[in-house]
């Protein structure tokens, strides 16, 4: 007395559409697909990211151009020798 009687699945079915109606399950299939493609997405996109993420770390520790930092250098060193000049 298994599911393999075509009578048994038409119960079934009819048990089922008498739970969730037909405009339920008729919305079921696109969002499960919408679904499995948000997922797919998301685990491949988690590697795009991390990739994107290194690139862009990477390109924000660069120094900064010489020369404005040797100016930027003799204005602290000549506010530090006129502080303690003054002093």
């Amino acid at each position: 007395m298994g599911l393999d009687s075509i009578w048994h699945w038409l119960i079934l079915l009819v048990i089922v559409l008498a739970l969730f109606g037909t405009s339920k399950l008729r919305k079921m299939g696109p969002d499960l697909g919408n679904a499995l493609r948000e997922f797919k997405k998301a685990v491949q996109g988690d590697d795009d990211k991390d990739a994107a993420a290194k690139k862009d770390s990477e390109s924000l520790k660069a120094d900064p151009p010489a020369a404005e930092s040797a100016q930027q250098q003799a204005r602290h060193d000549s506010g530090a020798t006129n502080s303690s000049t003054t002093k």
